[in-house]
């Protein structure tokens, strides 16, 4: 993607990207990507509902996020714990000293809840040392529908 001039970076701490932002709160206009990539960072937000509709914010309708996060096949719902604020505790509680939760399978739910069409899927362990992946990564699609719910019943 580095040769791609299209293609832009974002990140809250990090120097040298293309804008310096809170995930939850950016700065650029509605429908400005056709695609957003989001890779490990939900879990490190504090409001990730928020984020989830602000990427949606973002897309232009049609529009596609790629997103990954530590997913718990074994939990139907996340586990998120507000009084775990210590790195040990936060570790203890999401296996990462500065994770916020440890998504649970209705991830994909609360995409959907920020208005996106959802698609989850994972590829063979090969594939996952090929493409730099997590063993045992999800990988999620999650589209910005071309019409939205208000406008499918108007002229």
């Amino acid at each position: 993607m580095r040769d791609n001039l299209l293609y832009e970076t974002a990140d809250l701490h990090q120097t040298g990207v293309t804008h310096r932002v809170d995930i939850t709160q950016v700065a650029l206009p509605d429908a400005s990507y056709d695609v957003v990539i989001a890779h490990h960072v939900l879990e490190h937000v504090d409001n990730d509902r928020q984020a989830m509709r602000e990427l949606f914010r973002l897309l232009k309708p049609g529009g596609l996020a790629v997103l990954s996060v530590p997913i718990n096949a074994t939990r139907q719902l996340t586990h998120e714990n507000a009084l775990a604020t210590s790195p040990e505790q936060r570790y203890a509680h999401f296996s990462g000293e500065d994770h916020r939760r440890f998504y649970g399978l209705d991830f994909a739910d609360r995409l959907a809840g920020a208005g996106f069409n959802v698609a989850t899927f994972r590829v063979s362990p090969e594939d996952e040392v090929r493409y730099g992946l997590l063993r045992d990564e999800w990988l999620t699609i999650a589209t910005k529908p071309v019409m939205q719910t208000a406008e499918r019943g108007s002229v």
